[in-house]
């Protein structure tokens, strides 16, 4: 349990020397620790040595081990970085603090409805799907103006944001751009892209959120 605290520890320099590089302020970047898969167990470590901005992919994972954590931690900030399923909305709003997936109208009608209803807004990012790749969700960069109008406009979300997740194996630094024109061109303040492998370019190129997981937790099952 201390190798994460420890890789927690180093991740957090290497944020720093990656903002320093780019003559960024270090404490623009957020580091949200991407704990999907592993068990409450291994985030409790992180907890007591104050981090408290995490990641989780699933709403029924997430819900099997967050409510105690956050009772126990009230100030955790939780984000749902993986995709939403309409079927899922009622219980993300409830648990989640930001929704970082936000890509098609469907799902934006209903977490506004759901909002509504609940009394809770939790702030909203849209995905962008910066490789255009069929297997993943996102909107694709030509339609995210207009969607980014639609959330804020007819849907009234809480929209903070953007994201994106670049193709795997290849130079992300053009998707990263890409987000970041997006978001600049929206006035949007949050900017969350890059992962374990490539978060320092993500920071080169304006990321104010980057979602790091194995590079903490250690490599997933």
């Amino acid at each position: 349990m201390s190798d994460a605290v420890a890789n927690l520890a180093a991740i957090r320099q290497r944020i720093a020397a990656a903002a320093a590089r780019a003559g960024r302020d270090p404490a623009d970047v957020r580091l949200v620790a991407v704990s999907k898969t592993h068990p409450a167990a291994a985030i409790r470590p992180l907890l007591a040595a104050g981090h408290r901005m995490f990641g989780e992919s699933r709403v029924q994972e997430a819900a099997a081990k967050w409510p105690a954590l956050k009772a126990e931690f009230p100030d955790v900030e939780l984000h749902l970085i993986g995709p939403l399923q309409t079927n899922k909305v009622r219980e993300a709003v409830a648990l989640f603090d930001v929704i970082q997936s936000v890509d098609r109208a469907k799902l934006a009608r209903s977490l506004a409805a759901e909002m509504a209803r609940a009394g809770r807004h939790p702030r909203c990012l849209v995905q962008v799907n910066t490789g255009r790749e069929a297997q993943k969700a996102g909107v694709e960069p030509e339609q995210a103006d207009r969607f980014i109008q639609v959330c804020r406009d007819e849907f009234r979300l809480p929209l903070a944001g953007v994201m994106c997740i670049p193709p795997a194996g290849q130079d992300p630094a053009a998707d990263f751009r890409l987000l970041a024109d997006i978001a600049g061109r929206h006035g949007l303040a949050v900017v969350s892209m890059g992962m374990s492998g490539d978060f320092e370019t993500a920071i080169g190129a304006g990321a104010t959120h980057v979602r790091v997981g194995s590079a903490i937790f250690g490599e997933r099952d």
